[in-house]
């Protein structure tokens, strides 16, 4: 049985509030509605974000059959090689914020980025396409802000003036940040196909 679902619905696979409020406002700037997927699918420990977002993407679609999005992202400290980079959930768990500074407390090259990979899958389809975002930055000296999630209290985007990401509103973060930049990658693509 073919169910026609609406074009203007993208399915994101998260456990993660904060993230999908972050990409419901991203994907609204292209007239679409965002529905929240808590599925627990498979997360696999690669070296690269690309690849645990795409292998939970396969699985996800293979659990719901629904096209869907899934989002990955890491925190790459470039003084540290990468680190904590794919492992940054991993790393924010068991280190936390205090972990990534007092590593840090003596570097004065504090530069780091996020990446964030969208992957989409669509159980009519075998390819898995993925869409990129990043923004440079540096590592914060102390934890500052309340909002955003996970390494946002210490991450200070380039273009962005001071403030960490966590001491921005949704909004504000939306402008500058990795995630918001491979939603919108996707959006417009996404868009393109209807």
């Amino acid at each position: 049985m073919n169910i026609d679902r609406p074009k203007n619905v993208v399915f994101l696979v998260t456990g993660n509030f904060h993230k999908f409020i972050e990409a419901r406002l991203v994907l609204a700037e292209f007239g679409l509605s965002t529905v929240m997927l808590n599925l627990d699918t498979l997360e696999i420990q690669a070296n690269d974000v690309e690849s645990v977002a795409k292998a939970s993407a396969i699985d996800a679609v293979k659990e719901c059959c629904l096209p869907l999005i899934v989002e990955d992202s890491g925190l790459f400290v470039k003084p540290l090689r990468g680190f904590p980079g794919p492992y940054s959930s991993y790393a924010f768990e068991t280190i936390g914020l205090s972990g990534i500074i007092r590593v840090m407390k003596e570097m004065k090259d504090r530069r780091a980025f996020f990446q964030s990979v969208i992957a989409f899958a669509d159980p009519g389809q075998k390819s898995i396409k993925l869409f990129h975002g990043k923004v440079e930055g540096r590592i914060a000296e102390n934890a500052k802000g309340q909002k955003g999630f996970g390494f946002d209290p210490i991450f200070i985007a380039t273009d962005a003036g001071e403030e960490t990401f966590a001491e921005m509103s949704v909004g504000r973060k939306n402008e500058h940040s990795h995630r918001a930049k491979a939603l919108r990658a996707f959006a417009e693509w996404y868009c393109s196909r209807f």
